[in-house]
């Protein structure tokens, strides 16, 4: 179903497709900080931890109040009793899940109405959502604060998440990789500037009857809302049949797969390459999201007293003191971690411009493998910093396989439908979301039960992942070129696309002037005060 546009001549709304197709003197490097505003904030989704602790006290203030038998649904309405940490963790949970539901359902809606006006529903989502959170949390109904952050944020977390591929894939085709990866990255830097925010504005409105994690997220919610808005007026979408000056598509028989024309979005799905796509997420990201999840027990239980130079002490024989420590060691592992997942984005997809997506992720495969294998034996060596490296490597690997995803499927099925089709494929990372971490810590729990070693219990764990890694090698490998019945006709595709008067002449030219140069310092200054606070709290590996 196409869209529908107005006659010639008649007036357009702020929020139409139409009123954003750009005209000439646009630079086209005003899309990806526009796209770097949004993902930014709704990348806090990965932040959320921080409020779980506080609001686990958010009634006894400085120590919690239990009440004994409370379930999950006596939980969802009591105003007189502390919430468990299990039951808070519940709001992210559905955050994710709406986010790949929200993504696959109206990801046909945000390719016929343009990015700005699904930009605008993400900002209002993510913000409104947070602050029904906090009037949840203020009157102490879980309940609310799943309807708001969880829910409602989490359709925000969809639509913002996939706004801005397939304006970028078509900016950029050229450079998708680049492109995508300047975007998501994002998503995994958000945490790195929105969690210490949070923790510096909890400090702030923290009282002795309030844990201020209520005005917390109005606060935050306010700032988000802004800089969402500002990146989705920021959006504009090229004229039909436009490319940047002086470059033509690879040549057939190139390295890399492009697609000569555009696959619906009824018929994606229906082609094995979706499918096979589709492991390679699954796998990737089972692999990488298991050990984000573990890392930082991962990290105590095999190291224990050798991360603060006791290397005789076990971690069940260590004092509550050197917990503390250790626990310290941990946590600046976990920031190093998630910094890596944020340069692998943007690394890995701007290499795969140059050799391809497939390759790309055959290496993603190959050396995951090599160093999943690799990291019982760096374990038992007692090797913390080449254990540490093992894991930046394949945690930059596992950022890299989002961020090139989205130049995969429009090489596959090209870019007219890619950012619905790369929302339905969003629904491997829900898939993977819950393989990864339950895995990592079923497998754990049996192996403390059946009386291993805490240094010797994610042995078994990493041969599985490899394992992962080899399914998604074997279906990247089988990956070929969409069979020509599946592409739309010329016609057809002429109907799905918004036309330009008087041409695309100077449209999308341009390097860093004045004012892409504000605009990249209003993303690329909240990114740089993230990457010092995380390096901060990294360097106590180092020590």
């Amino acid at each position: 179903m196409s869209a529908s546009r107005p006659a010639a001549g008649s007036p357009t709304g702020l929020l139409d497709r139409e009123r954003i197709v750009a005209t000439a003197g646009f630079n086209r490097w005003l899309v990806p900080p526009a796209a770097l505003a949004i993902h930014l904030c709704i990348g806090m989704a990965y932040g959320l931890s921080v409020f779980w602790l506080p609001l686990s006290r958010a009634i006894g203030i400085g120590k919690s109040v239990v009440c004994q038998g409370m379930g999950f649904f006596d939980a969802l309405t009591t105003t007189s009793c502390d919430w468990r940490v299990s039951d808070v963790t519940y709001v992210f949970t559905l955050a994710i899940v709406v986010l790949g539901i929200s993504a696959a359902l109206w990801g046909g809606w945000l390719e016929r109405v343009g990015p700005r006006r699904a930009g605008v529903v993400a900002a209002l989502c993510w913000s409104g959502g947070l602050a029904v959170g906090a009037v949840g949390v203020g009157v102490h109904q879980l309940w609310l604060l799943l309807l708001g952050a969880g829910l409602i944020g989490g359709v925000g977390l969809g639509l913002g998440y996939i706004s801005p591929v397939s304006t970028l894939i078509r900016w950029f085709p050229d450079r998708r990789g680049l492109a995508t990866g300047m975007a998501i990255m994002g998503f995994g830097g958000g945490a790195m500037i929105g969690a210490p925010l949070a923790n510096l504005l909890m400090t702030h409105f923290r009282s002795d009857t309030d844990v201020g994690v209520a005005p917390t997220l109005l606060v935050l919610a306010g700032i988000y809302l802004v800089f969402m808005l500002g990146g989705a007026f920021g959006y504009r979408i090229p004229p039909a049949g436009w490319r940047p000056a002086g470059w033509t598509p690879p040549a057939p028989g190139a390295t890399r797969m492009m697609a000569r024309g555009h696959v619906h979005l009824r018929d994606a799905h229906r082609t094995p390459q979706f499918w096979l796509i589709w492991v390679v997420l699954c796998m990737n990201v089972s692999a990488g999201i298991g050990v984000l999840a573990m890392a930082s027990p991962m990290l105590q239980e095999i190291f224990g007293g050798a991360l603060i130079g006791h290397p005789d002490i076990g971690f069940t024989a260590l004092d509550e003191g050197q917990k503390k420590a250790v626990a310290a060691i941990a946590a600046g592992f976990t920031g190093l971690l998630s910094l890596f997942n944020i340069g692998g984005r943007f690394f890995w997809a701007s290499l795969s411009d140059w050799i391809g997506r497939k390759a790309t992720y055959a290496t993603f495969f190959v050396l995951g493998i090599v160093l999943y294998a690799l990291a019982p034996s760096l374990a038992h060596l007692g090797s913390t910093a080449l254990f540490v490296a093992a894991f930046c490597v394949i945690l930059s690997m596992y950022g890299g396989g989002f961020a090139t995803v989205p130049a995969y499927l429009a090489d596959m099925f090209g870019t007219q439908f890619v950012g619905a089709i790369h929302g339905r494929l969003l629904t491997a990372w829900s898939t993977a979301g819950v393989i990864g971490p339950l895995l990592i810590a079923y497998i754990r729990e049996a192996q403390i039960a059946a009386g291993v070693p805490r240094t010797d219990v994610y042995d078994h764990t990493m041969y599985i992942l490899a394992g992962f890694l080899a399914v998604g090698f074997v279906a990247n490998a089988l990956v070929r070129p969409v069979a020509a019945r599946w592409f739309m006709p010329d016609r057809e595709v002429a109907a799905q696309q918004t036309p330009v008067q008087g041409g695309s002449f100077g449209i999308g030219a341009g390097r860093l002037d004045a004012f892409a140069v504000l605009a990249w310092a209003a993303v690329g200054l909240p990114i740089a005060w993230g990457v010092w606070i995380t390096l901060s709290n990294a360097l106590v590996l180092f020590r």
